[in-house]
């Protein structure tokens, strides 16, 4: 058995699929793989000021290939575990913190573009930073530093309420 596993009270992973996401990703690429098809493969120049097949070849690498995998592959992980929250955004960051540097937790809807600027690992005005995958609710988390985190969850309640219990504890465990 994997102790490491044993240690998680609480998990969530969360993807990028929602339909509008999926759509300008598939548009995208699909206007990558025609002009790279027309130009490399056929031979024939794509638009009025074509670009040298080098950067043909760079688009389509990059947003012909690595765009869908990289919508496909990305996930946010959040993990409980015994002593600190684990948040994960595959493949770009993690980030640990200990339950005696959270101050406060509350479950709470918020709006992503206005607070945010949208989804993904976002930085908000002061010391904001938000962790979201979709939607608009989540788990506020204000550190005794004066940062304030915001971890989208679809179960924002629970996890808040787990965070919560972990701070009193370990409040609890630096008193006694």
């Amino acid at each position: 058995m994997n102790t490491e596993t044993e240690k998680i009270s609480y998990r969530e992973v969360q993807y990028f699929r929602q339909r509008w996401i999926l759509l300008l990703t598939l548009v995208a690429v699909g206007a990558t793989w025609y002009s790279f098809i027309l130009q490399i493969v056929l031979g024939q120049e794509f638009g009025t000021n074509p670009s040298p097949d080098w950067v043909m070849w760079l688009i389509w690498l990059i947003v012909g290939i690595g765009l869908p995998l990289l919508i496909y592959m990305a996930k946010l992980v959040i993990e409980v575990r015994r002593d600190y929250l684990f948040i994960q955004f595959i493949p770009f960051t993690s980030r640990k913190i200990g339950f005696d540097e959270i101050k406060h937790v509350k479950a709470r809807t918020y709006n992503p573009i206005r607070e945010y600027g949208g989804w993904g690992i976002r930085w908000g005005f002061g010391k904001k930073r938000a962790y979201n995958i979709s939607g608009n609710q989540g788990v506020g988390l204000t550190l005794n530093n004066g940062e304030n985190i915001l971890i989208g969850s679809q179960n924002p309640d629970e996890l808040a309420r787990i965070i919560s219990r972990r701070v009193e504890r370990s409040q609890h465990e630096n008193l006694g």
